[in-house]
Parts: C-alpha cells; sequence; structure tokens
C-alpha cells in the first residue's frame, strides 16, 4: 500500500529520539494516576491529534470551533483523575479515542462553548494552522466523518513511521540515499530507476537494490512498532495493520 504523498509534517512536542511510549502502558498505569502516565498519554495525543480535529470539521463544526473542540477535549483526557476511569474500546488507542470524542461531542452540545473554553488548563501545542490547510485538501466524498477519522489516523501512523525511518537515516549519514530511495516505499507512479539512481548516488545498480530491500524491511518493522505504541496487546498489531490497510484501499 503506498503512503501518503503529503509531505510529513513536524510533530508538535514530540522530541527528535521519537518516543517509545505504549498505550499498554498508559492502561497499565492508570489505577496508580502516575505522573508518567499522563506524560505518555499526553506524547500519544500529540502524535495522533489531527485525524480527530478532521473527524470534528466532518461533522460540520467551523475550523475555530473544531480546534476549541480538540483542545477542550484533550485538556479533559489528561485530567488528573482521568485514567483511572479509562475503558478502552478493543483494546486500541484509536478506538477509544474516537469514542472519547463522540462521548464529548454529545455532552457539548447544549453547552455554551469557545468564550469559556479551558479553563486555564494546560493546552497541548497542536499546529491548528497547519490543520486547516491539510483539511481544506481532504476528499469530501462519500467519506462520512467516521472514516475520515480512520483514514487519517492510518495515514498520520504511515508518516510517523516514515519520519522515524528518516531520521534513523540522517543519524546513519544517509540522507540524501533515503531522500532518493523512499520512493520505492511510497508507490509513486513515475519512479527514476535503479540504474538512474546508481548514477546519482555513486553506486552499483545490484547496491541501490539492497539498499531498496534494507529500506522497506526496516520500515515494515518501524511500522509494526509504531501499531504496537497504539494497541494494548501485540497480538492485536496484525489485525490493526489489515484494518488500516483496509481502509487506505478503500
Amino acid at each position: 500500500m503506498p503512503l501518503s504523498n503529503e509531505p510529513v509534517p513536524p510533530l508538535p512536542g514530540a522530541p527528535a529520539s521519537f518516543a517509545t511510549t505504549h498505550w499498554s502502558m498508559v492502561l497499565a498505569a492508570r489505577e496508580r494516576g502516575s505522573p508518567a502516565a499522563q506524560a505518555a498519554l499526553a506524547e500519544l495525543c500529540r502524535t495522533y491529534w489531527y485525524p480527530l480535529y478532521a473527524f470534528i470539521r466532518r461533522q460540520g463544526h467551523s475550523a475555530d470551533l473544531a480546534q476549541d473542540l480538540t483542545q477542550e477535549l484533550f485538556s479533559r483526557l489528561l485530567e488528573k483523575d482521568f485514567l483511572g476511569t479509562v475503558q478502552p474500546d478493543k483494546g486500541k488507542f484509536r478506538s477509544f479515542l474516537l469514542a472519547c470524542c463522540k462521548h464529548f461531542l454529545a455532552n457539548e452540545r447544549d453547552r455554551q462553548r469557545a468564550q469559556k473554553r479551558g479553563g486555564g488548563a494546560a493546552l497541548l501545542p497542536l499546529d491548528f494552522g497547519s490543520a486547516e490547510e491539510r483539511y481544506t485538501r481532504e476528499p469530501f466524498h462519500e467519506l462520512t466523518p467516521e472514516k475520515l477519522f480512520e483514514r487519517r489516523w492510518a495515514l498520520t501512523l504511515l508518516d510517523q513511521v516514515l519520519a522515524r525511518l528518516r531520521e534513523e537515516m540522517r543519524q546513519q549519514g544517509k540522507l540524501q540515499t533515503f531522500d532518493r530511495l523512499k520512493q520505492f516505499l511510497m508507490g509513486e507512479k513515475n519512479k527514476v530507476s535503479h540504474a538512474q539512481i546508481a548514477e546519482e548516488l555513486g553506486m552499483t545498480e545490484g547496491a541501490v537494490k539492497v539498499a531498496v530491500h534494507r529500506l522497506r524491511r526496516r520500515y515494515r518493522d518501524l511500522l509494526r512498532e509504531e501499531i504496537a505504541r497504539t494497541v494494548d496487546e501485540g497480538e492485536q498489531v496484525e489485525d490493526e495493520i489489515r484494518e488500516l490497510f483496509t481502509v487506505l484501499g478503500s
């Protein structure tokens, strides 16, 4: 399945080394009100906030109100006593977050909103300017809010994997190689041939093919690692991979 061809946006607040916090760790710590669990939940929210914003926008809310609602939801998720009440749906952070959002929006319909929102709570550093620019490029045909959420979740996850792989290659001094070979991960239609890339990089064609094979294998490993961060049990990883790629193929 090809990756998103959109540029990978920066992940606001994410450490350069890419945190490895797992949703399962958040759930394990929820009864203790652990500060580490709160920080872990915040980090997961910073990574996967845009699909939620897109879901709220597709519900018909304006950009400004969607920003307020997204921040307010996360403020409530990160409240001190929240983790003790977590009831994950199917053990997946994706399902849990969407269920929380639907419940939150249902409760918000009869309240005054933006002018009283926040209450001094700390806000996550979310790049809403970038979010609205991205949202204007979303396809509007036959995508329900739920389908848009799932599609954007899958693409956000793939972008996170690609960013991690790019950072690994940068640290190895192979950024130019990555930038030329990533087309073989992204399913680009007009790919440059192995021979052309070999000439550009001063490599043999065989060496380029080996490098592509290794890059794909590392990409698959990172994909499983990233999905493992968002599910409660290891055996759910393969099921989540199938679900997300089904979403992208539909």
